[in-house]
């Protein structure tokens, strides 16, 4: 196990609260990139990672096993080392958000501001894991 980050060393008023905020906000991730497992549209990897760095200022134990789980610690340790996302979770993504869009045009029938508005957000969010690179360790 590593050492405990300065942020866990601090003694003062408010750090046992503010520990607990992030052990809190950590689980909340860990709860809904679970869910994001198995339902479709809701994202996982980005929870997980989100729950990383919550532990990372709360529980080393819960991050060390986060890090260490066979399924998420490979992606969340290329992310932490190279700021990479494997090809396959970039196709994974980008199907994902190309089917939330269809479903939210169907289901919503925005209209042309709105919808290309979404689209562009969508858009730039797709530019944006895509340009990340593949982690050199795969």
């Amino acid at each position: 196990m590593r050492a405990a980050p300065d942020i866990l060393k601090k003694r003062g008023p408010g750090s046992r609260f503010i520990r607990t905020g992030w052990l809190f906000l950590g689980l909340l991730c860990v709860g809904l990139g679970l869910i994001g497992a198995f339902v479709p549209l809701l994202p996982t990897t980005i929870f997980m990672i989100l729950a990383a760095g919550c532990f990372a200022r709360s529980s080393p134990r819960l991050e060390t096993w986060l890090l260490d789980h066979p399924r998420f610690g490979p992606t969340l340790l290329a992310w932490r080392a190279e700021r990479a996302i494997p090809r396959a979770g970039k196709r994974a993504a980008c199907i994902g958000i190309a089917i939330g869009y269809a479903l939210f045009w169907i289901g919503a029938k925005p209209a042309l501001g709105l919808g290309v508005t979404v689209a562009a957000v969508m858009a730039a969010c797709v530019a944006w894991i895509v340009t990340r690179p593949a982690p050199e360790s795969r």
